[in-house]
C-alpha cells in the first residue's frame, strides 16, 4: 500500500475510530490469529519481513503525524513530500530488517541448540529471501540498492559469538528513522532522543514474540 493510499484509507478525518486502532488493523495487531512457531527458514523470513514492516511504518507515520498534527493528511497532497516519505519508508524498513536479522541470529546462538555454522548459513539466507521477495521498489529511490547491499554485508560478516545488548543490536533502525524522516533538520535535532527511543520502544514486543516463537530445536533439525 502506497503512502497516499494509506492516508486516504486510514487517516480520513471522517472515520470515527482512532488512527492507532486503524493502524493496528492495517498491520494485523489485535486480531485473533493463530501464530505458528518459527521452525524453518520460510517462517523466519516471514517474521522478519512482517515485523520490520510494522516497526518501520508505525515509527515513521507516527513521527510524521506527531510533528505535523492536524496538517498530517495535507502532507500527502504534495508529490515531493510523498516521494520523500516513500524513500524514507523503504530505507527504514531495510534498517529494521537488518536489526531484526541480527537479533534473530543472536537468539539462535544463545539458545545453544543451533550450531554456529548453521546460524551463519540460516540468517543470511533468510535475509536474502526477504530481499528477493521485495525486489527493487520503484518508489524506494536510487540509493536503495546500495543500502540493501550494505545490510547484506552486515549480516554476512556478523560475529555471532560477540555478546550484544539490545541497544547494540537495534542500532541501524533508530539511526535510519532519524536520518530519513522527511522533517526539517532543525526540528529533528530537537526530537532526536524521542525519535530514537520511539523505535526502540516498538522493538520490545517484537523481541518478546521472537523469543516465544523461535523453535530452535526444530530449526536445528531442519538445517541438518
Amino acid at each position: 500500500m502506497k503512502a497516499l493510499d494509506f492516508v486516504k484509507t486510514y487517516v480520513n478525518p471522517l472515520f470515527t475510530r482512532s488512527y492507532w486502532q486503524m493502524l493496528g488493523d492495517y498491520v494485523g495487531i489485535g486480531k485473533n490469529k493463530k501464530v505458528k512457531p518459527i521452525a524453518n527458514q520460510d517462517a523466519l523470513a516471514e517474521f522478519i519481513a512482517s515485523r520490520a514492516s510494522h516497526v518501520a511504518q508505525t515509527s515513521l507515520y507516527g513521527y510524521l503525524r506527531t510533528r505535523a498534527g492536524t496538517r498530517f493528511p495535507a502532507m500527502f497532497e504534495n508529490p515531493d513530500i510523498v516521494t520523500s516519505i516513500n524513500i524514507a519508508k523503504w530505507h527504514i524498513w531495510l534498517a529494521c530488517v537488518s536489526d531484526l536479522s541480527i537479533f534473530a541470529g543472536q537468539c539462535l546462538y544463545k539458545s545453544g541448540s543451533v550450531e554456529l555454522d548453521k546460524i551463519q548459513q540460516l540468517v543470511p539466507a533468510a535475509l536474502q529471501q526477504v530481499l528477493d521477495e521485495t525486489g527493487e521498489p520503484d518508489e524506494a529511490g536510487q540509493d536503495f540498492v546500495a543500502a540493501r547491499e550494505k545490510i547484506v554485508q552486515r549480516i554476512k560478516t556478523c560475529d555471532w559469538e560477540h555478546e550484544r545488548d539490545d541497544d547494540a543490536v537495534f542500532s541501524a533502525s533508530p539511526e535510519a528513522l532519524y536520518y530519513w524522516s522527511p522533517i526539517a533538520d532543525e526540528l529533528k535535532e530537537q526530537d532526536e532522543a524521542i525519535v530514537r527511543n520511539s523505535i526502540r520502544f516498538r522493538w520490545i514486543e517484537v523481541r518478546r514474540s521472537l523469543r516465544r516463537l523461535l523453535d530452535c530445536e526444530a530449526l536445528a533439525q531442519n538445517l541438518r
